[in-house]
C-alpha cells in the first residue's frame, strides 16, 4: 500500500510564523502551499518551495478566498468569473516561483471556506475546476470527498486524488462538518491515530454521528497550523509504515493515470 502524506504549509505572513514548515517537510511527501490570498507571501512561498525541492516533496497551490484576517475560513460571496480569475492568479503565482526555483507544481487544492463551498455545491465547483483545467490539465486536484468537485473534474477531464483529513470530522455524505460544531476539529492525537488505523485497516472513516463511511483516499492530510502538527505527522507516518505501507508523493501515486507526462 502506498499513500501520500500531505499538509498545508507556507501559511505565515511577513514576520508572523505559522507552523514548523521546515520540520514538517522532513516527514511529508507533498505540501499544499498558500499562495498569498488566505495566507503566505512571496518570500515564504519561495522559501517553502526551495525547502520542498531539497527534500523531494511535491508541491501544490493551496488557493483560497482573499481573506488573510479570517485565514480564508469565512465564506465570501464573489462572482464566479472573479473567483475563477482569483484561482488562476494563485496558480500562476506558485507556478512562477516553482519554475524559478527549479521545482514543478504537481497538484492544487481549495482551502478553507472556498474548499467547503466548492465541495458542497457543483455551481461553485464547476467554474473553479474549469479555471484549473484551462491553466494546466496535468495538475492533480487534491480534495476531500466531494461529488461536486469530482463531477466537475470529470467534465473537465481532470484527475482528482481524494484526501482524508485526519483531524477533521465528516458527515454521512463525506463532506466536512462545519468548524463551528464542537469536536469538528479533532485535537486528541490518540483519536486521530485511531482514525488513521481504521482507514488503513478497513477503508472506513467514522462520521460525526458514528456511522461507517467507506473511503479509499490517495492522501492523508493534516493541518500544519494546528498545535502539535509535527508530532502528529510523525505519528501518522509511523502508523502507515507499521501497517506495511509506504509514504509516496501524490504525483507518483497518480503517475499511471491520465494526463501525467
Amino acid at each position: 500500500m502506498q499513500i501520500d502524506l500531505n499538509a498545508d504549509l507556507a501559511e505565515g505572513y511577513g514576520p508572523w510564523t505559522m507552523g514548523d514548515d521546515a520540520a514538517l517537510l522532513d516527514v511529508l511527501s507533498s505540501a499544499n502551499i498558500a499562495c498569498g490570498f488566505h495566507a503566505g507571501d512571496p518570500l515564504i512561498m519561495d522559501r517553502t518551495v526551495k525547502a520542498a525541492l531539497a527534500r523531494g516533496v511535491d508541491i501544490g497551490a493551496h488557493v483560497g478566498f482573499p481573506d488573510r484576517q479570517g485565514f480564508g475560513r469565512r465564506p465570501m460571496q464573489i462572482d464566479a468569473a472573479e473567483l475563477a480569475a482569483m484561482v488562476t492568479y494563485q496558480l500562476g503565482a506558485l507556478e512562477g516561483i516553482a519554475r524559478s526555483a527549479g521545482h514543478r507544481m504537481t497538484h492544487m487544492s481549495f482551502h478553507g471556506a472556498l474548499g467547503n463551498m466548492a465541495a458542497a455545491d457543483s455551481s461553485v465547483a464547476r467554474p473553479l475546476v474549469e479555471a484549473v483545467a484551462r491553466f494546466d490539465k496535468r495538475l492533480i486536484i487534491v480534495s476531500s470527498t466531494s461529488r461536486a468537485i469530482e463531477g466537475a473534474a470529470a467534465q473537465s477531464d481532470m484527475r482528482v486524488a481524494t484526501s482524508f483529513l485526519a483531524d477533521r470530522a465528516y458527515d454521512e455524505t463525506g463532506l466536512l462538518v462545519p468548524r463551528q460544531l464542537p469536536n469538528s476539529v479533532i485535537h486528541d492525537e490518540a483519536i486521530v491515530l485511531e482514525r488513521v488505523r481504521l482507514l488503513l485497516r478497513e477503508g472506513i472513516v467514522l462520521t460525526y454521528d458514528g456511522q461507517k463511511l467507506p473511503m479509499r483516499p490517495k492522501s492523508i492530510l493534516l493541518h500544519g497550523d494546528t498545535p502539535g502538527a509535527l508530532a502528529l505527522a510523525c505519528s501518522i507516518r509511523t502508523e502507515v509504515e507499521a501497517a506495511g505501507g509506504r509514504v509516496t508523493p501524490i504525483s507518483r501515486l497518480m503517475a499511471g493515470s491520465h494526463h501525467e507526462t
